[in-house]
């Protein structure tokens, strides 16, 4: 019998531990019934304690913070880290993990969170998805677009690619401002990117300032095509979608997925919480098989395990994404992983392209 193995847990979402019941955020449920599958299967005899580090990072808390929970869980003992999981606390946390060298499995959208001990499975991801996002709309017809963006590393690296793109594809930005990450009000930037008339909106950032922009259009009576990133996806929370009806956005599910679909029927879970059940199976997947592959449970030792993980189906993306890890290899979803959806009266629908 292997001895007690200790795997932490960064929660960048809230400051402290809730009184009662989990945190917001909180993967330790989804994570624990991974590793007890494969222990099930006779793959890992090791007892595992999950080990919980708790600091609000950006935008609304601070960078500190997070390097905070970071060294509280090095200083824990761990062997493994799962999280943060916003993409610009991913990108504090990956000097970290190279420093202290603690294999480390952020879940944003940060293709910077990478390293030789910060893996990363794709939430999103702030160079695919203006790919995407730019094809799609080229796809429908637009040729001019407007873009408004939060002034963060996720806006403005969203906004980078989204240039590229749209200069391969003929697809021209006639304008783009810029919006705090905590904006309220956008009414001036969007009037002034609508001013010459584009045929197209796009808005990147984290989302907070989503609802604004999309008030800022529907105020303006403007009802051409817009689309925006992963922020989309908290129209799974509160009223987001019902302020933001209409909006493309990017997903993480699709309805074709087989692996997700299984998923949900052996569990009873309802369209609503199909993202959440597609992004926890496979978050807890990864650590699960990172434990039973790895060769010792030391910290070099859960790298090596990681690396290992290969080519497992993904609930994640369209059908055939596929999971894993390898040498030099620090991006687990490999395939279609990204998936266009719409916001129509409060429901999730797919695209079909």
């Amino acid at each position: 019998m292997a001895g007690l193995v200790r795997v932490g847990v960064l929660n960048d979402m809230v400051e402290s531990a809730p009184k009662q019941g989990p945190a917001q955020g909180d993967v330790t449920e989804e994570l624990r019934r991974e590793v007890e599958a494969v222990r099930a299967r006779g793959r890992l005899d090791a007892e595992i304690e999950f080990v919980h580090a708790y600091g609000l990072g950006l935008p609304a808390g601070t960078a500190a913070a997070v390097e905070r929970a970071y060294a509280e869980l090095v200083e824990a003992g761990v062997v493994m880290i799962v999280g943060p999981a916003i993409g610009d606390n991913a990108l504090i946390a990956t000097p970290l993990a190279e420093r202290a060298q603690v294999p480390t499995l952020n879940w944003a959208g940060a293709e910077r969170g990478r390293g030789e001990w910060m893996f990363h499975l794709q939430v999103g991801s702030h160079e695919d998805e203006s790919l995407l996002m730019a094809r799609h709309l080229k796809a429908i017809g637009a040729t001019r677009i407007a873009v408004v963006f939060d002034q963060s590393p996720i806006g403005t690296r969203h906004l980078e690619y989204l240039y590229d793109e749209a200069a391969i594809i003929g697809l021209e930005v006639i304008a783009a401002a810029s919006v705090s990450p905590l904006a309220t009000d956008a009414e001036g930037e969007v009037a002034r990117v609508l001013a010459g008339g584009p045929d197209g909106f796009v808005y990147l950032g984290l989302g907070l300032s989503a609802p604004p922009v999309a008030q800022a259009l529907t105020s303006r009576g403007w009802d051409g095509p817009r689309i925006m990133n992963t922020a989309g996806l908290r129209g799974y929370h509160g009223d987001f979608a019902e302020g933001c009806d209409g909006w493309l956005y990017i997903d993480m599910h699709s309805d074709t997925n087989r692996t997700l679909a299984a998923l949900r029927a052996e569990r009873g879970i309802p369209p609503e919480k199909a993202l959440w059940a597609a992004k926890g199976h496979d978050l807890g997947r990864l650590v699960a098989e990172g434990l039973a592959r790895a060769p010792e449970f030391s910290r070099e030792g859960l790298k090596l395990g990681l690396e290992k993980v290969k080519w497992l189906p993904a609930a994640e993306g369209e059908d055939g994404t596929l999971l894993g890890f390898g040498i030099q290899d620090r991006g687990a979803l490999h395939g279609r992983y990204l998936v266009v959806r719409q916001w129509v009266e409060g429901r999730s629908v797919e695209v079909i392209r």
